[in-house]
């Protein structure tokens, strides 16, 4: 018989997998080390490799390509209802190539290494955010201690600190000074990592030309651009741009029963960073809207006033990303909306 998948349940230094031909039928189980896999695989006749989306996915997704293997990532909870038995290692590669024969299995897409650099970058980019943001909440309540306030932002306590320090009559002791000149110290260190990560993301923007079509859109500037491309590449693997803002979790969830549809909130599904960034583009777009005449802002203003704000951003988050979808898969320009 030939072998039609592989289930390939992944780890650090051991993977197990089983082959399994197109009727389903067990054929062999193995278990490889890390350097014995990329020399086994190369020596199969090529085939249909099914792995889970987890950590080194990609990787090995790469490399199984260049081998003229068929790879398929697949969401580690479709693979759950396939699992039988007891959990171990090759029951789970035995229900991860079951589930990638399943004609209607959703698959995520292979990351290419340029998507995965600017992938990185934001994902330092976050992390600085929320240590900086976890500093400035401990300057604030530090302050606070010694009957100093200072308002909530970054700018604030970036702006505040300094003078904070040069006052004599605030009733800080000498060690108190210094403990919180080091902390303004350290929150000066983290503002220049985080320029540097941003100046990182634009630079890698400016040379994608996928990425720059994108920053042309209302509403996506170069951040949100930059982890457009580093999440969905090119966008074909999306049918239309319903399933790309369906993807991103920017359509009503459905609990339907007995032929009765319910329509719920957005699913939130999906890359939630990418969603975020979408909604906060659709909030800057709302503000602008109320005084232009075009047909978009006139589109969004209905919205707004026949359904309130929270949903209107939604809305015109949806449009955003369909309109993403287009400029991403068809290879267009974004043109601006003209006054009807």
């Amino acid at each position: 018989m030939k072998t039609t998948t592989i289930g390939l349940d992944i780890a650090k230094n051991v993977f197990h997998f089983v082959e399994i031909n197109h009727m389903g039928r067990l054929l062999r189980k193995k278990q490889l080390k890390r350097k014995q896999l990329l020399a086994y695989m190369a020596k199969l006749e090529h085939c249909v490799i099914a792995m889970e989306a987890c950590g080194g996915a990609n990787y090995w997704a790469r490399e199984f390509e260049k081998l003229g293997h068929q790879v398929r990532l697949i969401s580690p909870q479709y693979v759950k209802p396939y699992l039988k038995g007891n959990k171990n290692d090759y029951n789970d590669a035995e229900a991860i190539a079951e589930a990638a024969q399943r004609p209607t299995m959703r698959f995520v897409p292979v990351k290419s290494t340029a998507q995965q650099d600017i992938q990185n970058l934001h994902r330092q980019r976050e992390r600085l955010k929320k240590e900086r943001t976890a500093l400035v909440n401990q300057i604030r309540g530090l302050l606070a201690e010694y009957g100093v306030v200072l308002d909530k932002s970054v700018t604030a306590v970036r702006k505040g600190l300094p003078d904070i320090l040069e006052d004599a009559e605030n009733g800080l002791t000498p060690l108190a000074r210094e403990v919180f000149a080091e902390l303004f110290d350290e929150l000066q260190a983290f503002d220049k990592r985080f320029k540097r990560c941003e100046r990182r993301i634009a630079t890698a923007n400016q040379e994608n030309e996928t990425c720059r079509r994108l920053d042309e859109i209302l509403g996506v500037g170069t951040i949100t651009a930059s982890a457009t491309y580093a999440a969905a590449g090119e966008g074909k693997d999306f049918v239309n741009g319903r399933h790309f803002s369906a993807w991103l979790g920017l359509v009503p969830g459905q609990h339907s029963s007995g032929g009765k549809p319910v329509l719920l909130g957005i699913s939130k599904r999906g890359n939630a960073y990418l969603r975020t960034l979408y909604i906060h583009g659709a909030r800057a777009v709302l503000r602008h809207t109320a005084n232009k005449d075009d047909c978009f802002s006139r589109w969004a203003q209905a919205v707004l006033e026949r359904r309130g704000y929270n949903r209107a951003c939604v809305a015109v988050a949806n449009k955003l990303a369909r309109i993403a979808w287009v400029i991403m898969s068809k290879g267009e320009r974004y043109r601006p909306a003209t006054t009807a």
